[in-house]
């Protein structure tokens, strides 16, 4: 069974720096793209960054330029560098991982991961 595993949360103080892991179990191949995604206590879940199969990737523009997301392809390791961490990156992170371009193109990611707390105090 494919699954997702997300780990590395933790409590830092705003401008600290934190960095998240998932790995991707019995993938019989690499993902089309891995994610990761955040929900903040009563907002809604949004994307926060994605790397393709072919190394491109994508930031929500909260994030873009302290948040780096890469992968380790032998391993399908994904992560996300997270600096200069604000209050209002504090939420619960989620990796996903989808095997389909088309969904990957759509930030349409299916297989999901338990999620890890990052919590950033002022």
């Amino acid at each position: 069974q494919v699954r997702v595993l997300g780990s590395g949360g933790g409590s830092v103080q705003a401008g600290g720096s934190l960095t998240l892991s998932c790995a991707a179990s019995e993938y019989p191949s690499t993902p089309a793209c891995m994610g990761w995604f955040r929900q903040a206590p009563g907002k809604v879940r949004e994307g926060v960054a994605q790397i393709n199969s072919d190394g491109t990737t994508s930031y929500a523009g909260a994030v873009k330029g302290r948040f780096t997301v890469s992968k380790d392809n032998a391993e399908n390791i994904l992560y996300l560098q997270m600096n200069s961490l604000r209050p209002e990156d504090t939420g619960m992170y989620y990796c996903a991982a989808e095997d389909f371009a088309v969904s990957c193109e759509r930030g349409f990611l299916q297989v999901w991961g338990q999620g890890t707390q990052v919590t950033v105090s002022s």
